[in-house]
C-alpha cells in the first residue's frame, strides 16, 4: 500500500493532512480480522509485468503470453482468496476475472454523458476495490482517488494496483467521513451505489458539494422509488436483503436534496431497473445475490415487499 505517488501530489494542498492519515500509523492500526492475511496474499502474488494494459474499453492488465500456465494458475488461486469480488470484470494475464456486478454496464451508462475527464483531478466515493478508478484513467483522469472502509475490497484494489505501480489512481481505507473537510481539490466526484447505505444522505451530499472545486462536478448513482417531491421510502429493516438502507428518494425528492446542498444544473443521464443479467452469483462471488433478494412470484419485489431495485444516474455541478 504505497501512498508515496499520492503525498507528493498534495504536498501543499488542502489534502495534505492525509499525510497524517498514512504516516502516523493508521494503516497499522487497522484491526479487521483479515486485514494481515490480505497483505500477505498481496506478497505472494507472482511479480508479472504486464506487456499491456486497457483502462479505456476494458479493465486488462497484461497478456496471456506474459507468463505461463503455471504462474497462471497459481495468480488464478491468490485472487480466488481475495473473494468475493463484487466489482468488475477484470482481465488479468489470461484470467476472466467474473465479478457479481457487470460493473461495465454501469459505466456505459455514463460513459460520454458527463464532462470529459481528460486532465481532471477524480474522488471516487465508495470506490470498492477500484473497477471505476481504472476507468476513470483510461478516460484521462490525471490523478484518482478511491475511498472505500471496507478492508477486503481496498486489498482487492491493492492486489491488483501491484501489477501497475506506476497508475495514479490510489485507494484509502477511509470512509468520506474521516476525509479533511472543504478542500474543493477535485474537478470531478463520483458518488455510484454509496447514498442508499448512509444515514444522513444530506450530510452526504454535503461533503461531496465540499470535495469539489466550485463548477466542478458531482456523478451520482443510486437506488431511487416512484413519488413526488418530499417522498421517500424508509425501510423498516431490511430492503433486498440489505440492512444497510436507509432513505431510498423519489427523484424529485433528490432534486430537491441537491439544490438544498448547493448543486446546481442536476441532469438525468439515465434511469435503469437493475436486473440479474447485470448482478449474479459467479465463481468469484459465489455467495447469494440480486436473484435471491426478489420475490420469486414478483420479480417487480423485492422480498419484503418493496419496489424492486431502480437505479438512477445523474450530473449535477457545484454552485460557486
Amino acid at each position: 500500500m504505497n501512498f508515496t505517488g499520492l503525498l507528493a501530489r498534495l504536498e501543499g494542498t488542502a489534502l495534505s493532512p492525509l499525510r497524517d492519515f498514512v504516516s502516523h500509523g493508521r494503516l497499522a492500526r487497522i484491526r479487521h480480522g483479515d486485514f494481515r492475511r490480505l497483505r500477505s496474499l498481496v506478497d505472494e502474488l507472482p511479480r508479472l509485468v504486464p506487456s499491456v494494459t486497457d483502462f479505456g474499453a476494458r479493465v486488462m492488465i497484461g497478456s496471456p503470453a506474459d507468463c505461463d500456465e503455471q504462474a497462471r494458475e497459481e495468480l488464478r488461486r491468490l485472487l480466488m482468496d481475495f473473494a468475493p469480488w463484487r466489482k468488475g470484470p477484470f482481465e488479468l494475464f489470461g484470467i476472466d476475472l467474473d465479478a457479481e456486478w457487470r460493473s461495465e454496464l454501469k459505466w456505459a451508462r455514463l460513459d460520454g454523458k458527463i464532462a470529459s475527464l481528460d486532465g481532471r483531478k477524480v474522488l471516487d466515493v465508495g470506490c470498492g476495490n477500484g473497477y471505476y478508478c481504472f476507468r476513470m484513467l483510461g478516460r484521462g483522469a490525471s490523478e484518482v482517488v478511491g475511498l472505500d472502509s471496507h478492508i477486503p475490497y481496498v486489498m482487492q484494489f491493492w492486489a491488483l494496483k501491484s501489477f501497475v505501480p506506476e497508475a495514479q489512481c490510489w485507494v484509502l481505507p477511509m470512509a468520506m467521513e474521516e476525509f479533511p473537510s472543504g478542500s474543493g481539490h477535485f474537478d470531478t466526484v463520483f458518488s455510484m451505489g454509496v447514498l442508499y447505505h448512509v444515514r444522513s444522505p444530506l450530510d452526504h451530499l454535503l461533503q461531496l458539494r465540499e470535495a469539489l472545486r466550485p463548477g466542478g462536478e458531482l456523478v451520482l448513482e443510486t437506488l431511487h422509488v416512484e413519488g413526488g417531491e418530499g417522498y421517500c421510502l424508509t425501510p423498516r429493516e431490511r430492503y433486498a436483503r440489505m440492512r444497510n438502507v436507509w432513505f431510498l428518494p423519489s427523484i424529485a425528492t433528490l432534486q430537491n436534496w441537491l439544490q438544498r446542498c448547493g448543486f446546481s444544473d442536476a441532469r438525468i443521464l439515465d434511469l435503469s431497473v437493475t436486473t440479474p443479467a447485470e448482478q449474479r452469483s459467479t465463481a468469484w462471488m459465489p455467495f447469494d445475490s440480486l436473484a435471491d433478494s426478489l420475490d420469486p412470484r414478483d420479480p417487480a419485489r423485492t422480498v419484503e415487499s418493496h419496489p424492486a431495485p431502480a437505479r438512477l444516474l445523474l450530473a449535477a455541478r457545484r454552485a460557486a
